[in-house]
């Protein structure tokens, strides 16, 4: 008699396919290693307070959403201003742990051409919400936007390519009364005599300035109504490595200028005096001035500035940035 072994009368378990180990993959694999974020770590000194500022940021879920925490700290070790924020495409949250505050933000699509947006503060309890549609194409758009709790009617946007107009409900208070009045608030730019020419219209305040550029020089007068404070701008470029700019203001006489010289992108010399407050400045900057961290060499940026008093020489002091990142 043959003996068979119980092992060879159970059925055949099914072959595993290369296709069926990859769909497996595909399922649950992605999911489960994901593995570890990458942390950013961004160390900020400014010596005019003596205090460091902290911040470490890491994306989620494939890059879908952006966690991030920032702190200070004084030279004796105290922390202080601990925040928390969660950023992702449609929703963003923002904790302050020394208020016990929050503020929350969301925007997202409701249809094509037609977006919602709200925004509340926890403490305050107070808040935001708007619509914004496109009229036709998205150049031009019109939005409604209302606080909450709501005290009055919403304010309405006209966005347009040459600028935008609201309108907006205001409390006033004449003679020991309170009186809605209708406030209008815009801006609006236009190309004239190769340059541009730009209307600000804010709580009855009007400014007018146009901007003329070209390679080598810059020409922005400004006027604001009733006013009447004039200033002029003037920037001169001398290379692609010199720049100089100067403001003068017509209404209390002051002025001041700066000189500026870099080397490649990295490099940065400026130096310029204030009359309005009587104060001569130099500055170096090693990195990016506008640039982040990420963009310079060994991911650091550093600045010494130097500020010398006219009216007492011996109180100069000369202060200065370092900020640095890692990507751990």
């Amino acid at each position: 008699m043959v003996e068979v072994d119980s092992d060879d009368l159970s059925p055949p378990s099914p072959p595993t396919t290369t296709a069926t180990a990859a769909a497996n993959n595909g399922v649950f694999g992605e999911f489960f290693q994901l593995g570890r974020p990458k942390l950013r770590v961004t160390t900020e000194y400014d010596s005019d307070n003596s205090a460091f500022l902290h911040k470490v940021s890491c994306k989620l879920l494939d890059n879908l959403a952006k966690f991030k925490l920032s702190f200070q700290n004084s030279s004796k070790g105290e922390v202080s201003e601990p925040q928390i924020s969660f950023t992702s495409k449609y929703f963003s949250l923002h904790y302050d742990l020394e208020e016990s505050d929050a503020q929350l933000k969301t925007s997202f699509d409701v249809m094509p051409g037609l977006q919602f947006r709200a925004a509340h503060g926890v403490k305050a309890q107070q808040g935001e919400v708007a619509m914004v549609t496109d009229l036709g194409t998205p150049a031009y758009k019109f939005e409604l936007s209302s606080a909450v709790p709501s005290v009055g009617m919403p304010r309405a946007t006209l966005k347009f390519p040459l600028g935008e107009v609201s309108f907006e409900e205001r409390e006033e208070d004449e003679e020991e009364k309170q009186k809605r009045t209708l406030s209008v608030n815009g801006i609006v730019k236009s190309h004239i005599l190769n340059g541009v020419c730009t209307a600000r219209y804010h709580e009855e305040n009007l400014n007018l300035r146009y901007a003329y550029k070209d390679e080598q020089l810059t020409f922005i007068p400004s006027i604001s109504l009733p006013s009447n404070a004039l200033s002029c701008a003037f920037k001169r470029r001398y290379s692609p490595s010199d720049k100089l700019s100067y403001w003068y203001y017509f209404d209390s006489n002051n002025w001041s200028a700066v000189y500026k010289h870099t080397a490649g992108k990295d490099y940065k010399f400026k130096t310029g005096y204030d009359s309005e407050v009587r104060l001569g400045w130099a500055s170096l900057w090693v990195g990016d001035e506008d640039g982040k961290a990420k963009t310079s060499p060994m991911k650091m940026k550093v600045q010494f500035m130097l500020q010398v008093p006219q009216d007492d020489i011996k109180s100069s002091v000369l202060m200065f940035r370092v900020k640095k990142r890692w990507d751990i």
